[in-house]
C-alpha cells in the first residue's frame, strides 16, 4: 500500500519530465505533440450507447499482433464499439490502417487520476493488454470499476523479470487485478507467475496467427511490377546505425543487379538512410516518388507507413532489423508470414563481421557474440 501511494504521488513530478521528453520526440517525429490532451487524460472517450470491447497495444508490433484476436472479437461482439489505444506515433499509424472501424487513442500516462477518468469515460465491457504492459494505477483503475481486464500474447524475459522484482511490491498487488493471462511460452508463464499473476495459461504467439491482408498482397504485387524481374532483398525495420552496416556489406559484395530496399523502422528517419545511401555512393530512389523503380537503381527506400507487408512480398529474401546492433530484433512472423527466406541475416552478419568495419572481430558485447555466432570471430576474421 505504502508503494502504490509513492507512486502515485510521484506522477505529479513525472509529468513534467514526460513532456519534456514528447518534445524532444518531436523534434525528429512531429506526430508525438499530437493529441496531446488524450496522453493527459483531458480529451477522454465519448461513449454512443454500445457496448465497448478495448484493446491496448503500445506500439507497432502490438498493434499487428492483435489482428486475429480483433478479427475473433468482432465476430462475438458484432454490435460492439471496439476502442484500441497506443503509445507510440507509429503503432497509433498502424492501427488506423489496420482498423478504420475502430476508435483509435492514446492510452493517457499512468496517472491515478488519469487512469480513473479514462476508465469512468470508456466503461468497457472488458479490457486486454497486449504483451506485457503493466501499468499499476491502470490495472487498480479496472480493478476498482470492475472491469475484467486480461493480459494476452503475453511475454516476460528473465531479464524484465528481475527489473519488476525491484518493484515487486508495486507490481505484485496491481498482477492481481488481472482476469487471466494468455502467455506466449511455458516460460514466459513460469515467470509472470513469479511476478504474481493467476490464472495464466499458455496460448502460444498470435503474431504466428497473422495472415497479411489481400490488399497488402496486392501492394506487393504493385511493388514487383513497379521492379521488373530484378532480384530483391529487403531490409525492414532497420534502426539507427543498422544501415549503415548494411549499405557498406552491400557496396562490398557482388550484388549482379539484385535491388536492395530498405524499410526503417521510424518515419523521422527516412530523409537521412536516403541521403546516407547516397553519400555511399548508391543510386537511390524513394518510394514516395510514385515511380517504376529504373534499372539503374540500386536502392529503393521504403519511406512509407503501413506498407511494410507489401514490401516482404514483393521481396525475394529478407532480413529483419533491430537484430544487427542490440535493439532485440523485430517482428520475424510479418515476415514469415510473406513466407520470405532469411538466409541474408546471416549473409549480413559475414559481412558485417568480415573486415568490412574494423576490429569487429574483436568487438565485445553483443556484436562479438553476433560476429562470433556467424563463425566468423576473432582478430583472423578481419585480417582475412
Amino acid at each position: 500500500m505504502i508503494a502504490r501511494l509513492l507512486y502515485r504521488a510521484l506522477w505529479p513530478l513525472l509529468t513534467p519530465l514526460v513532456k519534456r521528453y514528447l518534445r524532444k520526440r518531436a523534434r525528429k517525429a512531429p506526430a508525438y505533440l499530437q493529441h496531446w490532451d488524450q496522453r493527459f487524460g483531458r480529451d477522454l472517450p465519448q461513449g454512443d450507447g454500445r457496448e465497448v470491447i478495448w484493446l491496448h497495444a503500445v506500439s507497432v508490433g502490438e498493434t499487428r499482433a492483435a489482428l486475429p484476436l480483433v478479427k475473433l472479437l468482432r465476430q462475438q461482439y458484432p454490435t460492439a464499439r471496439f476502442v484500441i489505444t497506443q503509445m507510440t506515433p507509429t503503432g497509433r499509424a498502424t492501427a488506423l490502417e489496420l482498423y478504420p472501424d475502430a476508435e483509435i487513442r492514446y492510452l493517457p500516462y499512468d496517472s491515478a487520476g488519469n487512469m480513473r477518468r479514462f476508465i469512468a469515460a470508456l466503461r468497457p465491457k472488458f479490457g486486454v493488454l497486449m504483451e506485457t504492459e503493466l501499468w499499476p494505477n491502470l490495472l487498480h483503475a479496472c480493478r476498482a470499476a470492475a472491469v475484467p481486464l486480461f493480459l494476452v500474447n503475453a511475454r516476460l524475459s528473465e531479464k524484465s523479470l528481475r527489473g519488476y522484482r525491484r518493484i515487486g511490491v508495486l507490481i505484485r498487488p496491481a498482477m492481481r487485478a488481472l482476469t487471466a493471462v494468455a502467455a506466449q511460452s511455458e516460460a514466459d508463464a513460469v515467470r509472470l507467475r513469479q511476478l504474481g499473476a493467476a490464472n495464466v495459461q499458455v496460448c502460444g504467439n498470435s503474431k504466428y496467427d497473422f495472415t497479411p491482408p489481400a490488399d497488402k498482397l496486392a501492394l506487393g504485387q504493385d511493388f514487383r511490377q513497379r521492379i521488373g524481374q530484378r532480384p530483391v532483398w529487403v531490409c525492414a525495420s532497420t534502426r539507427d546505425g543498422e544501415e549503415e552496416l548494411i549499405l557498406r556489406a552491400w557496396r562490398a559484395a557482388p550484388r549482379g543487379d539484385t535491388l536492395l530496399l530498405i524499410v526503417p523502422r521510424h518515419p523521422e528517419r527516412f530523409d537521412s538512410v536516403a541521403t546516407l545511401a547516397a553519400e555511399l555512393g548508391f543510386s537511390v530512389q524513394r518510394r514516395s516518388d510514385e515511380q517504376p523503380v529504373a534499372a539503374g537503381t540500386q536502392v529503393w527506400l521504403g519511406d512509407s507507413m503501413g506498407e511494410l507487408f507489401g514490401y516482404y512480398a514483393a521481396a525475394d529474401v529478407a532480413f529483419v532489423g533491430g537484430s544487427l546492433l542490440d535493439f532485440g530484433s523485430q517482428n520475424e512472423p510479418d515476415r514469415a508470414g510473406q513466407r520470405r527466406p532469411a538466409g541474408a541475416d546471416r549473409a549480413i552478419h559475414l559481412q558485417f563481421c568480415r573486415g568490412r568495419h574494423a576490429g569487429v572481430g574483436r568487438r565485445r558485447g553483443a556484436a562479438g557474440r553476433r560476429c562470433r555466432r556467424a563463425g566468423v570471430g576473432g582478430a583472423g576474421a578481419v585480417a582475412g
